[in-house]
């Protein structure tokens, strides 16, 4: 999607703004002892009280309202029975649509009582994102958010999952530009152009390089198996730098 008028900016913003409420109280309720299939109600009402419809529901026929991932799970892990646990990592995506557009926004959380190195993990994550955030503008190569991200990764001693990657959202859940890398990537040659909306979700690791899948169409696992960590943005891509979309509020 590219924005060219104030009225899809507003849209795009309100729709922004309840994900990352949805995400912000899912954390806030985010404890020992409840399912993965709890924590997803309480999202889900967050999205339908807003007058928002779940995207992976609507998009894919996903089979929750939001992808939550536990541990070994790094993506797209489907709420149920299992059970949260003192000390566990979990990720927490949530995307939605309103008045005909999406945005798309994600994060970990550590469960106290949480390890030094996870904690350093998570708040490594969420600066991975901004690294990329912070280089988006117009007329840049849009290679500059994956060269960004990999030199902060390697000077931090993680690695980069490198099979799933940032892209394109607005009119629908994944279009153009699709398949942005949050790694390094000699091949893209694109340029960010004014108004151009997409995510940057770099996942962070201590040690897992690529993304694959299990024993469901779709829960997605760290190989080698290492904790990681997503942290996501929807944002605007302006003259004058990067316009976070999914802020709470």
């Amino acid at each position: 999607m590219t924005l060219n008028n104030d009225e899809d900016l507003e849209r795009l913003k309100e729709i922004g703004r309840i994900c990352a409420n949805a995400i912000q109280v899912m954390a806030t309720a985010l404890e020992p002892g409840m399912t993965t299939a709890e924590l997803d109600a309480i999202g889900r009402k967050v999205l339908e009280d807003a007058g928002a419809r779940s995207a992976p529901e609507l998009s894919y026929n996903f089979p929750g309202a939001t992808c939550i991932s536990v541990n070994e799970e790094v993506a797209h892990g489907i709420p149920g029975t299992r059970i949260i646990k003192a000390g566990d990592l979990v990720n927490i995506d949530v995307s939605a649509e309103k008045n005909g557009l999406f945005a798309d926004t994600g994060a970990s959380f550590a469960v106290p009582p949480v390890k030094p190195q996870i904690e350093r993990l998570c708040r490594d994550g969420k600066r991975a994102m901004w690294v990329g955030l912070n280089e988006v503008k117009a007329g840049k190569p849009l290679a500059a958010i994956g060269n960004a991200i990999g030199s902060f990764a390697r000077k931090n001693r993680y690695t980069l999952v490198t099979n799933l990657a940032s892209h394109g959202v607005g009119r629908s859940l994944h279009e153009e530009p699709t398949e942005i890398a949050t790694w390094p990537d000699k091949h893209e040659k694109r340029r960010m152009t004014d108004g151009m909306v997409f995510t940057v979700e770099p996942f962070l690791s201590l040690g897992a390089q690529w993304a694959e899948g299990g024993d469901d169409a779709w829960t997605l696992y760290s190989e080698p198996r290492a904790p990681t960590v997503q942290y996501e943005h929807t944002v605007v891509v302006t003259r004058n730098g990067p316009l976070v979309i999914t802020l709470p509020g």
